[in-house]
């Protein structure tokens, strides 16, 4: 996964650019000394000629903008720390549908299932697969089969017989 950009700090960066426009240094020297590409500094260069400092503002990180607030985040977290029995589900499993489900009931915001999985995995949580068991499984039974089923079907060593024809030993 890609590191998030620290706008601010790019921003700064933009912003010693200026001044160092203002003394007089071309786009090469100032992609040189601030150790970025000399595609970038000629378009700071240009936007900082066209529009001053505002030019060179950030403008925020690009794409649509949250729809979940950070409260929110935080609370559809700990809504899935509850497990999906809190909310009137039969099994202990949280599926990408369940959570969209419970997003849009909570806080009336839609999410495509396949995007649920983007964001649970900016919360941190990873993909579990459930060991399958069936709801009527019996552990007691389970253990005295073991203990008197199975040895009764296994075989039992037999006496020593003569050896097959296949056998390669001489004796």
């Amino acid at each position: 996964m890609t590191t998030k950009r620290d706008h601010t700090e790019m921003e700064k960066r933009r912003l010693k650019a200026a001044k160092l426009f203002e003394k007089g240094k071309g786009a090469s020297e100032v992609a040189r000394l601030l150790g970025v590409r000399k595609q970038s500094a000629h378009a700071w260069l240009g936007r900082w000629q066209a529009d001053g400092l505002k030019g060179l503002e950030s403008k925020g990180a690009a794409g649509p903008k949250a729809r979940l607030t950070p409260e929110q985040c935080e609370a559809v977290q700990a809504a899935l720390l509850d497990g999906p029995e809190a909310f009137g589900y039969a099994t202990a499993v949280w599926t990408l549908p369940r959570v969209a489900r419970l997003i849009k009931d909570r806080f009336g915001v839609r999410y495509h299932p396949a995007h649920v999985w983007k964001l649970l995995q900016s919360f941190g949580f990873s993909c579990q697969q459930p060991t399958r068991r069936a709801i009527e499984r019996d552990e007691a039974a389970i253990a005295k089969w073991k203990r008197r089923g199975w040895p009764a079907l296994k075989k039992k060593p037999g006496k020593k017989t003569e050896r097959s024809s296949s056998s390669t030993r001489a004796d």
